[in-house]
């Protein structure tokens, strides 16, 4: 068996810097918590371990892509747990179709700032990178946007990530935890307004899942709140693989059935995470949620409510209907308020992503305390 096989750290570290041009690496002291950049692809976080070079690789890649010649057309699925995207990505303000086309797959392209456009960035110190680039985007009512990028990266150590948790972290376990800074520009000549047009920050994280994975998000249990969840992006969920029960939602991210759920601000509150029982990891995401901010909707169609859009979501990949697939992987997302900065102001997100592993029961002690489930009852 090779010394660091598929799967690891280390092996993705090679193809990575074996396939692209310019990778960074986030490090702690001790070396066990460590983060792979990209500057190819917009900054994003590639992957990380908690254990080192040999310990479980938590993005997910997509190597057959990222190694091939060419690039696609419409959107290059090169993976990684933490991607910088913009929404809307359906509507009359998409970002994603042109003016008076159909809403379709045919006509979907991802704007190659966030999907092939090199960011420039560097390691400031061992433990934080940033990332900088500038694009013109017109959405689908015409409106033009000249925006600027930033993302900060910081690799957090066990006192910036209790204080980020609000609480300790068990004994028995170990983390590997990053934060980014993602700002947004307006550099064009005009304000941007809700009758043109508000872009927004999406953030998505692509993992790589398990027979055994179960996305687990806590909600605001108000009176009528499964309204707030949306669970028909690619058809009905089945009962199954998501199940509701008093302020939590449990779906199935085992990758084998493509479905997508999401939350609205209105009962969202600001943690998710999953539980890879095979793999005894837990993973927490932390985003902002401003319940009384307006959000994009993102939804492939001209819309009455172009700004009540979700502020988190999931998406469990799987066969599509000729029975190819992409991954498999899982994602979590979450996404800014929409931006409705004036000419040459600047609007800020910040999400937080942790992968805990190790002691069974002190997983079991901090899922309790941050997800108010017990690991050992997961439907």
């Amino acid at each position: 068996m090779p010394k660091n096989p598929k799967g690891t750290y280390a092996f993705d570290a090679a193809f990575l810097n074996t396939h692209t041009k310019k990778v960074i690496e986030l490090s702690s002291p001790d070396g066990q918590s460590k983060l792979l950049l990209s500057s190819d692809f917009q900054g994003r976080v590639m992957t990380s371990t908690a254990t080192g070079d040999s310990g479980l690789s938590f993005g997910w890649i997509n190597y057959d892509l990222i190694a091939a010649p060419q690039k696609k057309k419409q959107f290059n699925p090169v993976g990684g747990e933490e991607r910088f995207w913009l929404g809307p990505e359906g509507g009359q303000f998409s970002l994603y179709f042109n003016p008076g086309d159909s809403f379709n797959i045919a006509h979907w392209q991802v704007p190659p700032i966030i999907d092939i456009v090199h960011f420039p960035g560097e390691a400031y110190a061992r433990n934080h990178a940033i990332f900088n680039q500038r694009a013109g985007l017109t959405n689908y009512s015409g409106t033009r946007l000249e925006l600027g990028i930033e993302r900060e990266i910081h690799l957090l150590n066990k006192n910036d990530l209790e204080q980020k948790l609000q609480t300790p972290i068990p004994p028995g376990i170990k983390f590997v935890a990053f934060e980014t800074t993602n700002t947004l520009s307006n550099l064009g000549d005009s304000d941007w307004s809700r009758q043109t047009g508000l872009p927004s920050i999406w953030l998505l994280g692509m993992f790589t899942p398990s027979p055994k994975t179960t996305v687990i998000i806590p909600f605001h249990n108000i009176p009528g709140a499964t309204d707030h969840i949306t669970s028909d992006y690619f058809g009905p969920v089945p009962p199954e693989r998501l199940q509701v029960k008093d302020s939590l939602l449990y779906f199935t991210c085992d990758g084998k059935r493509r479905s997508k759920i999401g939350l609205s601000p209105l009962i969202a509150k600001p943690i998710a995470g999953s539980f890879d029982a095979a793999n005894n990891v837990l993973t927490i995401i932390i985003p902002q949620v401003n319940k009384d901010a307006p959000y994009v909707n993102s939804k492939w169609e001209l819309q009455k409510e172009p700004f009540k859009g979700d502020v988190i979501n999931s998406y469990n990949d799987g066969p599509l209907a000729d029975g190819s697939q992409l991954g498999p992987f899982y994602e979590i997302e979450s996404s800014s308020p929409a931006m409705e900065l004036k000419k040459g102001e600047k609007g800020t997100y910040r999400q937080t992503t942790c992968h805990f592993v190790g002691n069974t029961d002190a997983l079991r002690q901090l899922a309790k305390t941050l997800l108010g489930v017990d690991l050992k009852e997961l439907p």
